[in-house]
């Protein structure tokens, strides 16, 4: 069955094309070639403000800006994060984007009795790709993918996202061309299954 799929493309430097974009245009073309709809987004090309307080995401309004994305992500039936992984977290514009886009009456609900119940974006599956200089074991096995499993938990899943799967790809700054297409590869066939 035809998915819905929206592409992040949360990579934060606009003046070049890096190892992200390869990853998620490769998502992209495989989805497309199975019949899938597939849309991206890049933040670092929207002109938004950042949160200051939690009042103002609690009950300010969306960005005009980011306004159409709610409304992409509502149509999406599958959702595909693309980052790098800088100072053991995601880029600091990704998260800003995020915490606009995710506020209370769409990601999650404005007022819930249980917390763990609140999301509002059921119904969703979402696959998150993260790159970064140090090996994938290392991040995984020693620093536990503190990050991933926090964005998996206290993003996705609190707002209602699952499954969520992942694909790290360690070692990106030294990646030959041919390695870089050994990742691309099964990442096609991921944007066929839309997984």
């Amino acid at each position: 069955m035809a998915q819905r799929i929206l592409i992040i493309q949360g990579h934060p430097d606009r003046s070049k094309r890096h190892l992200c974009h390869a990853l998620a245009q490769a998502y992209a073309d495989g989805a497309r070639g199975a019949g899938h709809a597939v849309e991206t987004v890049e933040p670092a090309l929207i002109d938004f403000p950042l949160l200051r307080s939690a009042e103002e995401w609690q009950h300010g309004s969306v960005p005009a800006a980011l306004a159409p994305v709610q409304e992409q992500i509502m149509q999406a039936t599958h959702l595909v994060l693309v980052y790098p992984l800088w100072l053991g977290e995601m880029p600091a514009l990704l998260k800003a984007f995020l915490e606009q886009v995710a506020r209370p009456g769409f990601a999650i609900a404005a007022e819930s009795r249980n917390p763990l119940r609140a999301g509002l974006l059921g119904g969703r599956s979402a696959r998150v790709i993260v790159t970064m200089g140090m090996p994938a074991v290392l991040y995984r096995w020693f620093y536990r993918a503190h990050s991933l499993k926090a964005l998996q938990r206290n993003i996705l899943g609190f707002a209602g996202i699952r499954p969520v799967r992942t694909c790290v790809v360690g070692g990106a700054a030294s990646l030959t061309p041919q390695q870089v297409e050994r990742w691309c590869a099964p990442l096609r066939r991921l944007g066929a299954a839309a997984r």
